[in-house]
This record gives structure tokens, C-alpha cells and sequence, in this order.
């Protein structure tokens, strides 16, 4: 099946969004944001910039079409910060092919799924208005997604939703239907500071919270054991401590941070429940003084392995790449909770680029995997909507 751009259009257009510093945090979304919607509105796709849920940070969204089915084609233009730049090979904010790879921050994390949405979104609509397609997309370029941030959320409350889901986040062109949750604990244990020349005249806070990391570890070994067939084990790893003022005072109060992984079948309720109970375990038996708070929550997702749009995304990733069609998780958490939760839809997670690379240095997608995503996603979308039909 032909496609409306080729691989030329697609690398420049990758290269110009890789070009925007859309780093969060902070959060510099705009200038991207508003280079989407003008690229969209010249390519006669009407596109608005949507200033919920942050004025100052506008997200875009667009539809084309009026028939159902609907299908949505979710990304975010926010990357994760570089780093130390001296670092990369490349310069991470310009787009460099090299070796048949493309380097650059958010190259496959994500921005060659919003370059992907855009070209297909374009394609889809001259379809729709030649009357080739009966159906409907609607593209979302969102904000805030490497911190939790509800931008997704937003644009579906403002009308921005469907029947089906795809976020475009890099997956090697497999489907996955499930992906896992994630939340993130701070869990804080109180001494009493104390001059270190006379250090029991305190609590030390790092000392006492010897217990609270030990049940940490007892409680991933438990939950290590919980397994989904598709996005595997839960886990819950300390990842962060915050503890001391000064190298002469005993630490009054001790902070670690606890990454938590659940899967498809738990609740953040009941991960909740279970530090909840943990701690004051702990507090109880080793007369501590500790609090907890859940700082930021993706929930986990699951659609139907064999709904229509998986199985058209399998196929035609196949015919494209070779891409395995069994059964496949996504074994991160991202904004396809949004889709499946609270949008009611069947929703998948695929895109090109791979997970190993999100937020890496050297960050890279594969040209050849740029070449199969546009060919694989309007052929599956067009497939979509002619079984719709």
C-alpha cells in the first residue's frame, strides 16, 4: 500500500521536533507544542492548542473525519533532560543519522511517534476526504507525561477522544495490550537531630531506619512473586534516600523513595494498603515514628489481546517488519492508562523505537524501524476501518 510521505519527509520532520529542548522537568513543551499545531493547520489538518491543564504549556490535538469507528493516535512532546551533554556522541538536540540509526533526546522516547501521528494523521484525512476511509482520527501531541502529569487526561475532557487507542511510544513495532502501573512512595522515618560529638544525645534517623529498609526488600521478594503472563513481575525497588543537614549532625529525619511496579490485576488502592500496613508493622515493632505518601501514580492498562485494532496493528507490523504477532506486554507505564481507564477504549501501546533506549544517552530509533512504522500504521488503521465497515 502506498503512503502519502517517504522516509525523507518523515527524518526531517523527526529531525525539526528533536530540535525543540521540550525537556521536563520543567516543562518546555510550548514552542514544540505550537510547531505541531502549525505544521498540522499547513497541511490542511485544523489543529488546536488545548491550554488545559497548564495555560503555559499548550498541548495539541486534532480530528479528522465524522464516521466511527474513531481512532486515537496518543504521544507527548515532553523528553526527559539530557544530561551531561559533553557525554553523547552526538548532539543531543539535533537530529544526527548515523549508521542507519537516528540519535537524539527523545528520538524514540517519543518523538518519532508524534512525527509518526502527524504524517498518518494527514495521510488518514486525505483518505477520509476522497472518501476512501470511513472513519474518524484524532491525534493528541500531549504534555507532561515523564512526570505523571495529566495531560492526556485533559485532552480527552476537552472531546478529544474514541472508540480505539494507540500510543505511540517505542515498542519495536510489537502490540502490546497490557502494560504495567507504576507508583512511587516517599516513605519518611523522624529521629532527633544531635551534635555528632555527642551522638546519643539524638535519634539517629538513618540508623533507626535499618527495619523499614529491611521490610523494603522482603516485601519486593513478596511481590516479585506476582506474575502476568504478558508485562511479567511486580516489584518494588528502593531508588532514593534523603537523609542529613551537615556532616557534624546526627540526622533527624531519613526519606527514601520506593518504586513500585504493579500489574494489570492490582489497584494503586490496593498497593496502598499493602505499604500502609507494611509500615505500620514496622512503626509498631521498632517504636518509629514513619510517614508515607504515594508522589506519583501511572495506573496499569489492559484491552483485549484480540480486539480489531490489535490484531490489524500485529498484522500489518508483520507484513511490514517481520514483527512477532504473539501476545506482547509493555512492561513501562504511560499514558495509555488514560485511553483504557477513563477514555473506554480498546488501546495498545506501539511505535517505533525501543524501550531500552528511552531516556538513555546515545538515544536512537532505527531508520528501517522509521521506514516499516509508516508503512505498517496507515495500513492498519485503513484495514481498521474497511472491517468497521
Amino acid at each position: 500500500m502506498s503512503t502519502r510521505f517517504d522516509r525523507s519527509q518523515y527524518l526531517e520532520l523527526l529531525s525539526d521536533l528533536v530540535r525543540f529542548e521540550s525537556v521536563n522537568p520543567p516543562g518546555n513543551e510550548a514552542a514544540c507544542a505550537e510547531y505541531v499545531a502549525d505544521w498540522l493547520t499547513d497541511h490542511g489538518v485544523d489543529a488546536e492548542l488545548v491550554a488545559e491543564p497548564f495555560p503555559d504549556r499548550p498541548q495539541v490535538a486534532a480530528r479528522v473525519g465524522n464516521d466511527d469507528p474513531t481512532v486515537v493516535l496518543n504521544g507527548h512532546l515532553d523528553v526527559v533532560p539530557a544530561g551531561d551533554t559533553s557525554a553523547w556522541t552526538h548532539d543531543p538536540f539535533e537530529a544526527t543519522v548515523d549508521d542507519g540509526a537516528v540519535y537524539g533526546r527523545g528520538t524514540a522516547d517519543m518523538k518519532a511517534g508524534i512525527a509518526l501521528g502527524m504524517l498518518v494523521t494527514v495521510e488518514l484525512a486525505e483518505r477520509i476526504e476522497r472518501g476512501d476511509v470511513d472513519g474518524s482520527v484524532v491525534f493528541h501531541a500531549a504534555v507532561g507525561e515523564e512526570t505523571a502529569a495529566p495531560g492526556t487526561r485533559a485532552l480527552l475532557d476537552a472531546g478529544y477522544g474514541g472508540d480505539y487507542g494507540v500510543v505511540l511510544e517505542g515498542t519495536g513495532l510489537q502490540t502490546a495490550t497490557r502494560s504495567k502501573g507504576l507508583a512511587w512512595y516517599e516513605i519518611t522515618v523522624d529521629g532527633e537531630p544531635a551534635h555528632a560529638s555527642d551522638p546519643d544525645a539524638g535519634q539517629n534517623a538513618l540508623l533507626a531506619s535499618r527495619p523499614v529498609l529491611d521490610a523494603i526488600v522482603d516485601y519486593d521478594q513478596q511481590v516479585r512473586k506476582r506474575r502476568d503472563d504478558l508485562v511479567g513481575r511486580a516489584y518494588a525497588t528502593a531508588t532514593m534516600a534523603d537523609a542529613g543537614t551537615k556532616e557534624n549532625v546526627v540526622p533527624g529525619r531519613a526519606t527514601y523513595t520506593v518504586d513500585r511496579r504493579f500489574l494489570p490485576d492490582e489497584t494503586v488502592a490496593d498497593v496502598d494498603d499493602e505499604i500502609d500496613d507494611l509500615l505500620a508493622d514496622v512503626a509498631t515493632a521498632h517504636d518509629l515514628d514513619i510517614e508515607w505518601e504515594r508522589v506519583r501514580t501511572y495506573e496499569s492498562a489492559a484491552s483485549p489481546a484480540d480486539s480489531p485494532l490489535a490484531s490489524a496493528l500485529r498484522e500489518a507490523s508483520a507484513a511490514a517488519a517481520d514483527v512477532p504477532t504473539e501476545s506482547w506486554g509493555y512492561t513501562a507505564a504511560c499514558d495509555v492508562r488514560f485511553l483504557v481507564n477513563e477514555g473506554g477504549m480498546d488501546a495498545v501501546v506501539w511505535g517505533p523505537g525501543a524501550l531500552a533506549q528511552a531516556h538513555s544517552q546515545d538515544e536512537y530509533v532505527p531508520v528501517a524501524e522509521l521506514d516499516a512504522a509508516l508503512a505498517a500504521l496507515p495500513r492498519a488503521l485503513q484495514d481498521l476501518f474497511d472491517r468497521a465497515g
